[in-house]
């Protein structure tokens, strides 16, 4: 039936008709072929995250102005993404997602000017940002136009950080400048055998470099999970990355200038149940012996929940977000069950970026302590353990959240400066009776301060029993919480079971903590 334009019933007509076109702007078979793959396509992935009925599409009609390479028989609406603004559990938030069945979800001057613009009322009203990623570069067709539109983009990113919580989705194949804005945001999250992230492809590398390398194995979900750093959450599936999403957002507040949302704003009991006394036997007799920090961590939040950042990479060093009297809290943990809590090149950048995004957000950090130090070993030094590890200090040393740090175990040389100590500016420190806080462990110690007197010793039992009794002097004296709350760098030895009362004590105090940093322009964090 053909609308006539020029009454009031075809003007409706028509919009519906354009309406129409763009939400099918993709043909049947491209529709088709993203869910044989097991994906949704870039509309169905809005429609799940955000609370339904809530999607109000902005910009749906634009399209592209090109006229190079036969583009303008070409010029579907949308031009390839899909943006506009919703609610995550009744909380607005703005979105993007791009359309790998438009253009190969190449990035054009429209479709950039589409994300710019989103960015920019994203940052005006403080609402998070959610970009849903999937596509092939830049539109090449479109020339220099789209390399600009990625630079708008990426100074957009760069501005909204620490503003307004920035999260992206991979849920394709994202090359080139698609994977940069991503990089620049605060959370990425990508699909086991269905993501990938990389600047080069396997082709081009086979070409330079002569390496042969497979998509997932180049930059595949897993890839960036486990090895790069760059990914914070394995999904198994779309629906699993998206419900990931919803649930981190309801850790963090709109924008910097707000605190998260409080899910029950009443004092809990601080009576000591039989849960909070199982960490009474946590902590083994051996100092060599390990045991797993998640047990702690989930004793001391609500509910046993915590939603953990970067679980497969750096497994050393434990973050995460959980609640203590139903308000956020960062988690930072030192896990024993992985190089012994060792601190290394990957832990200490993992553990910074979170504390500084936990700072970024309003949310307090609670650190728990036990690791016998940095990693030795020449690959760290040549790789730049001292500079790279010393972002964790610059973290906990700039931020001005509520800092409450427990060491549970080992605290030894720069490793118990490094986490969450006193002189680095944490408000409450806590150690167990188990806590040991020393140069160094007992064993290498009386290697070194007893070297000649040892060395002196024929009889090697009796080398051995001399050893015995210098190790358990130092430990007695010095590998213990007492000598640092002496000085007042331990502000009380509680015991175990105690922790998650003392935690929430501690918290309800440090509410109204307010500290200003000297004026300055920003620092110059060890990059």
């Amino acid at each position: 039936m053909e609308i006539d334009i020029q009454t009031t019933a075809g003007k409706i007509a028509d919009l519906g008709r354009r309406i129409d076109a763009a939400v099918n702007a993709a043909s049947p078979a491209a529709v088709e072929k993203q869910h044989a793959k097991g994906k949704m396509t870039a509309r169905e992935r809005v429609l799940a995250l955000l609370d339904e009925g809530t999607f109000a599409e902005l910009d749906e009609f634009s399209r592209h102005r090109s006229v190079a390479f036969g583009l303008e028989k070409k010029r579907p609406y949308g031009d390839g993404v899909i943006v506009g603004v919703g609610a995550i559990n009744g909380r607005p938030v703005c979105v993007f997602s791009q359309d790998v069945a438009i253009f190969g979800g190449a990035l054009g001057q429209v479709y950039g000017e589409k994300i710019v613009k989103i960015l920019d009322f994203a940052i005006k009203t403080g609402c998070p940002i959610i970009g849903i990623n999937e596509g092939g570069g830049a539109r090449i067709q479109e020339g220099v136009v789209s390399l600009g539109l990625y630079g708008e983009i990426f100074r957009r990113n760069t501005h909204a950080s620490g503003v307004i919580p920035q999260i992206s989705l991979i849920m394709g194949a994202a090359a080139g400048g698609h994977v940069y804005s991503p990089a620049l945001t605060d959370f990425t999250i990508m699909v086991d055998k269905t993501s990938q992230m990389f600047i080069t492809g396997p082709a081009v590398i086979k070409t330079v470099t002569g390496e042969d390398v497979t998509l997932e194995e180049l930059g595949g979900a897993r890839t960036h999970n486990t090895k790069s750093g760059n990914a914070h959450y394995l999904a198994a599936d779309e629906n699993d990355a998206l419900e990931y999403v919803r649930e981190l957002l309801s850790y963090l507040p709109q924008n910097n200038l707000e605190d998260a949302p409080i899910f029950d704003d009443e004092e809990v009991d601080l009576t000591i149940t039989d849960h909070d006394r199982k960490l009474t036997t946590l902590i083994p007799d051996s100092p060599n012996q390990p045991y797993d920090m998640r047990e702690v961590i989930r004793t001391v939040l609500d509910d046993d929940e915590f939603l953990e950042v970067q679980a497969l990479f750096a497994q050393n060093i434990i973050c995460g977000f959980g609640r203590i009297e139903g308000r956020s809290i960062g988690i930072v943990a030192n896990q024993p069950m992985q190089f012994a809590g060792c601190l290394d090149i990957d832990a200490a950048e993992k553990a910074a970026r979170f504390v500084r995004t936990c700072d970024a957000f309003n949310i307090p950090v609670l650190t728990f302590v036990d690791t016998p130090g940095f990693l030795p070993g020449v690959g760290q030094e040549h790789a730049g353990i001292i500079r790279r590890g010393a972002k964790l200090i610059y973290a906990y040393a700039e931020a001005t959240v509520p800092l409450v740090t427990v060491i549970t175990r080992k605290a030894y040389g720069g490793a118990y400066d490094v986490m969450g100590s006193k002189h680095l500016g944490a408000d409450i420190n806590l150690a167990w009776p188990t806590a040991q806080i020393a140069v160094m462990g007992a064993e290498g110690a009386v290697d070194i301060l007893y070297k000649k007197e040892l060395a002196e010793i024929e009889d090697p039992e009796g080398k051995a029993a001399r050893r015995k009794e210098l190790i358990d002097a130092y430990n007695s004296e010095l590998a213990n919480p007492y000598v640092a709350s002496e000085r007042g760098y331990v502000d009380q030895i509680i015991y175990p079971h105690e922790t998650r009362a003392e935690c929430i004590r501690v918290l309800r105090l440090l509410r109204t903590k307010r500290e200003v940093l000297p004026p300055k322009k920003h620092g110059n964090i060890p990059l």
